[in-house]
């Protein structure tokens, strides 16, 4: 059972759909190795650094991962908004 019983539904998103996302938040791609792109942004003289799989469709629990990663530098609640439906 699903202990977030009133959180929305996760989207279903591409590598290029989360990417984008990161965009509106300052992430800008810096490198590609593979399917991962790596982002990065500079904010209060830190350097912030995410990678994404570039994927048609990302898995459900890959995408829970890279939203909890995100969350170390976006609040949650703006993340959630992009996120889930």
């Amino acid at each position: 059972m699903n202990s977030n019983l009133n959180m929305s539904k996760l989207k279903k998103l591409s590598g290029k759909d989360v990417i984008s996302i990161l965009n509106l938040f300052g992430f800008d791609v810096i490198n590609q190795k593979g399917s991962h792109v790596k982002l990065r942004r500079f904010k209060e003289n830190m350097k912030q650094t995410l990678l994404i799989p570039n994927h048609k469709e990302i898995d459900t629990g890959t995408l829970r991962a890279i939203v909890r990663q995100a969350a170390k530098y976006i609040p949650i609640e703006e993340l959630n908004q992009q996120f889930y439906s």
